[in-house]
């Protein structure tokens, strides 16, 4: 088991520490000229971020699960304060505080949600509580589904308009996961009664063939914006961000679906 938890935890934190870095630079870059504390705020996290990254990878699988423990508990510490970032700035941001700033509140509030995310991750790691599958199945879709709905509605605002066929593309994936979040929250409220082999199997699978369609989208967009050919506001950086956490769900669509097969361990992305 120290095993198992000393593997979750690097990739974990590999995996979201990179994406809390990346957000860092993303709200800096949405930020006013004049927005000089802000601005610096958002450095002092990227920097922080960027050091867990590098220290993470110096980590291997035979390191002291004690040091891990300790490890896990500084980021910990790390998302709390960036979460806590991500909230006042959103707040700045309603209140009309910063006028002209480009970080739409509801990109505020989807970084602060992944932030949040992470921080339970962390949490749960250290206190060694595993969510039953059945569980954990259906509290990552519905936290998964928004994030790739929430991906669709930023890329169709921050493409050009003239760009209206790519524009269109991503309001039919917004809707097909605006859908299949409701459908994924009706599972939760009929919960436990919900939780049977067969109907989190069709949940995953056809959760998968949206996510599989979804992750194709991003990749073609990333690709033409890092060729110059496509007109938008859209940051490469960013266009790769978004194509990193699709790969990441369908990853995780996948353990579920071992593990309901027993085709494989239980995931890594267990709760």
């Amino acid at each position: 088991m120290s095993n198992m938890f000393v593997a979750r935890s690097l990739e974990e934190v590999s995996f979201w520490s990179r994406i809390m870095k990346e957000h860092s630079l993303f709200l800096g870059l949405g930020f006013r000229a004049e927005d000089t504390v802000l601005k610096q705020e958002a450095n002092h996290f990227y920097r922080i971020f960027e050091d867990i990254e590098r220290r993470v990878h110096a980590f291997s699988l035979d390191t002291d699960p004690a040091t891990i423990h300790q490890f896990n508990q500084e980021v910990h510490t790390a998302v709390c304060h960036i979460w806590a970032f991500k909230r006042k700035v959103l707040g700045l941001i309603l209140c009309c505080k910063l006028p002209g700033q480009t970080n739409f509140p509801l990109l505020v509030d989807h970084v602060s949600r992944e932030a949040n995310y992470f921080r339970n991750r962390l949490e749960e790691l250290n206190q060694g509580k595993l969510e039953p599958l059945y569980d954990a199945i259906i509290d990552e879709n519905v936290f998964f589904l928004r994030i790739m709905a929430d991906h669709a509605k930023f890329i169709g605002h921050l493409l050009d308009p003239s760009e209206r066929k790519l524009v269109e593309q991503a309001r039919e994936f917004s809707q097909d996961f605006d859908q299949l979040l409701f459908q994924a929250r009706d599972i939760e409220s009929m919960r436990p009664q919900s939780q049977t082999g067969p109907i989190l199997t069709q949940f995953l699978d056809q959760n998968r063939v949206s996510v599989k369609s979804l992750r194709d989208f991003k990749k073609t967009a990333r690709d033409l914006i890092e060729q110059c050919r496509i007109k938008s506001i859209i940051h490469p950086l960013l266009a790769d961000h978004v194509f990193r956490e699709a790969e990441r769900f369908l990853e995780i669509i996948d353990m579920f679906e071992n593990s309901l097969t027993g085709k494989g361990n239980a995931p890594m992305i267990h709760h």
